[in-house]
């Protein structure tokens, strides 16, 4: 296909990403994983992008790893999924932990990798017809996309267990009340509520919020004293830095801050 897999849109700070594959629901194949990981490259290295959206076209997120691949692969497929899950992963590693927020804005299914996409977003915006499924042990297979990691720590691990066992599918209210996604909207106000919650992302404190979620990542694994030094560590460098002083000034001031630089 000549088309892009993933298509990129930077306007006033946003980076859209979208995959774009809606003839195959948006599978995961070799060349989505390499574009996703480039398009994660090119947002985290980029001055001019301060937030990211993720979303798909058509009517589904995505449904995952790309089944027909694994099974065409034959006596092969032990390489090429693990190449397959090699490259998707550093994208979805980069996305995690770039120094910028990442919205997910799910406009469909979500399963199988499209759920550890889904899911990977600081802010996750479902529409109302979203659904989400693991579907891993359906087929025999073991999850990818950093499901296993991420799963436990937004449901608890008793919730991931029943979530990842059977499989069961979660419509978008169950999802937004066990804490799966942040917000479910009406269908036809994703994109708007993504677009404000975006805007105001890009136009917040991003290195302050990049700083937050580095701290964010690492309270999972380590310590409480090292949590603390970490923390006392960047509010002093963050006091110090442009973002700090403007939010101060502004506070002061009791006017909106400006953390763009001009």
């Amino acid at each position: 296909m000549s088309s892009a897999p993933v298509t990129l849109e930077l306007a006033g700070g946003v980076a859209w990403l979208t995959l774009a594959r809606p003839e195959r629901r948006n599978a995961i194949g070799p060349e989505v994983a390499r574009a996703l990981r480039d398009m994660a490259d090119r947002c985290a290295d980029d001055a001019r992008v301060r937030c990211v959206v993720l979303t798909g076209s058509g009517r589904f997120f995505s449904v995952g790893g790309d089944v027909d691949l694994f099974a065409k692969a034959g006596d092969d497929a032990e390489a090429t999924v693990l190449d397959l899950a090699n490259s998707f992963h550093a994208g979805i590693h980069r996305l995690a932990t770039m120094a910028k927020p990442l919205v997910t804005a799910i406009n469909g299914p979500a399963a199988g990798a499209g759920f550890s996409l889904a899911i990977l977003g600081d802010i996750a915006i479902a529409c109302a017809s979203a659904h989400f499924t693991s579907a891993y042990s359906a087929l025999g297979l073991t999850p990818d996309g950093g499901a296993s990691w991420w799963l436990p720590r937004l449901v608890g691990l008793r919730r991931a267990q029943e979530i990842m066992l059977t499989n069961r599918r979660i419509e978008a209210q169950e999802a937004a009340a066990i804490g799966l996604v942040t917000r479910v909207v009406p269908d036809e106000t994703l994109i708007d509520t993504t677009r404000e919650i975006a805007r105001s992302l890009a136009a917040g404190p991003t290195t302050a919020i990049g700083r937050c979620r580095s701290l964010l990542l690492a309270s999972t694994t380590q310590d409480l004293a090292t949590q603390l030094d970490d923390e006392s560590r960047w509010i002093a460098s963050s006091a110090s830095g442009a973002e700090g002083r403007e939010g101060i000034a502004a506070f002061l001031a009791k006017r909106p801050p400006n953390f763009i630089a001009k």
